[in-house]
């Protein structure tokens, strides 16, 4: 599998994953990955089973905040099931924690309370639950987890 930049090409397949993914909880639509690619504090990351191959994964991470303050929000990690348990997940968050790692920020991201591969992935990579947002995905009501990693130079000082 091939980790790079998601492009406006790609856009159409993520709407498509996303759709099936999430149906019962909003899913993006197309303009809202056009929007989220557009935006310059935000970083894209397409999963390729091959270089110029269809997109079967996405994955984005913002940066906020002032410089020597920065914050990360995943925003995202999806991959078509028909590509799940072989890393995908692990390849777009370790590309994604490297975006956190280099402005040396802590992340921020919520999941579902009953989605244990994902926690147990977020787990392995250094998040812990901070809370619960109770009824976070609509329409279902699901609840979330926050879920919080230090900055890398935090842990790496314990």
């Amino acid at each position: 599998m091939i980790v790079d930049a998601l492009t406006p090409r790609d856009l159409p397949r993520c709407a498509e994953i996303e759709a099936e993914l999430f149906a019962g909880d909003s899913p993006w639509p197309l303009s809202g990955f056009v929007s989220e690619l557009a935006a310059s504090y935000n970083h894209y990351f397409a999963l390729r089973p091959e270089s110029d191959a269809e997109v079967v994964g996405y994955a984005g991470i913002s940066v906020l905040g002032p410089r020597g303050a920065h914050e990360c929000e995943v925003h995202t990690i999806a991959v078509d099931p028909a590509h799940r348990g072989r890393g995908s997940g692990r390849a777009l968050l370790d590309a994604l924690l490297e975006v956190a790692d280099a402005a040396s920020a802590p992340v921020f991201l919520e999941v579902r309370t009953d989605n244990a591969v994902a926690i147990s992935l977020y787990e392995r990579s250094g998040f812990a639950v901070a809370g619960v947002r109770r009824n976070y995905y609509q329409p279902s009501g699901a609840d979330a987890y926050t879920m919080v990693r230090p900055a890398a130079a935090e842990v790496n000082q314990s």
